[in-house]
């Protein structure tokens, strides 16, 4: 298979009657468009409070409904939705028998392109594919784009404030799931204070390192690539004389 494989996810296979209904009551984005045929939809899994706990893909391929999921988080996401399931006739079970693949060009027939971004290419469900070659890193920076336990951090992290409606990841026609309400109120009452923006740096400094303003807290350092940063940012100040540790930042225009 072209592609790389890729080694931080875990892949789980969903059966049973219910299998869609029951996460289109718990996740952000539209999942029922996928018991037409093959797709690929981004989703993720909030607190009550609107608090961000997983971001995954739920994938319809080949008549099977899979969970491509960040390894680090794997094993909680499936305790959770294990633990939501009551009644519902839903079965969840490790694909151990299948590899996340993903590319750029020349995408096998069954593969599937990456919802959030066009610059993201293709994510395919298969054999093993090659090493990894692509720097998603200096991708993911390029336009925006959040990464799971980077950018992403559990319990803290909220959608609107991450990119997650650019990048297709929430629905708000959809009905209610978990965190709904918060995230509905942030994006029709309020005006979002902080967010996700990309810096140019000059030097370096360790993920979660805090951005100041004049001495003051303007936000956190995340990934890093070629000159410019992702970081999470106070909007009222942003400016030039950014500093994270002995990193200095500003504006990438």
């Amino acid at each position: 298979m072209r592609g790389e494989t890729d080694p931080d996810r875990r892949l789980y296979r969903l059966t049973g009657k219910d299998a869609l209904t029951f996460l289109q009551g718990l996740v952000s984005n539209d999942v029922l468009p996928l018991a037409k045929g093959s797709g690929i939809v981004w989703a993720a899994l909030l607190t009550p409070q609107g608090k961000y706990l997983a971001d995954f893909f739920v994938v319809a391929r080949g008549g099977e409904l899979l969970l491509d999921l960040p390894a680090s988080l794997a094993e909680g996401v499936v305790r959770r939705l294990t633990m939501y399931r009551l009644r519902a006739d839903v079965q969840i079970a490790a694909a151990a028998d299948l590899s996340v693949t993903r590319g750029l060009t020349d995408p096998p027939a069954d593969a599937l392109p990456d919802p959030r971004h066009p610059a993201l290419g293709w994510r395919a469900y298969g054999a093993a594919g090659g090493p990894a070659t692509i720097d998603w890193d200096a991708l993911r920076v390029e336009h925006l784009i959040p990464e799971s336990g980077i950018e992403l951090i559990p319990d803290d992290s909220y959608l609107l404030e991450t990119g997650f409606e650019r990048l297709h990841g929430v629905d708000f026609r959809k009905g209610c799931y978990v965190g709904q309400e918060v995230t509905a109120r942030m994006k029709h009452k309020t005006e979002l204070r902080k967010g996700l923006v990309r810096l140019r740096i000059t030097g370096s400094a360790p993920v979660g390192t805090e951005i100041l303003a004049d001495g003051k807290p303007a936000g956190r350092l995340f990934t890093q690539s070629g000159g410019r940063a992702l970081a999470h940012m106070r909007h009222d100040r942003i400016g030039p004389g950014l500093t994270a540790a002995e990193a200095l930042l500003s504006p990438d225009d």
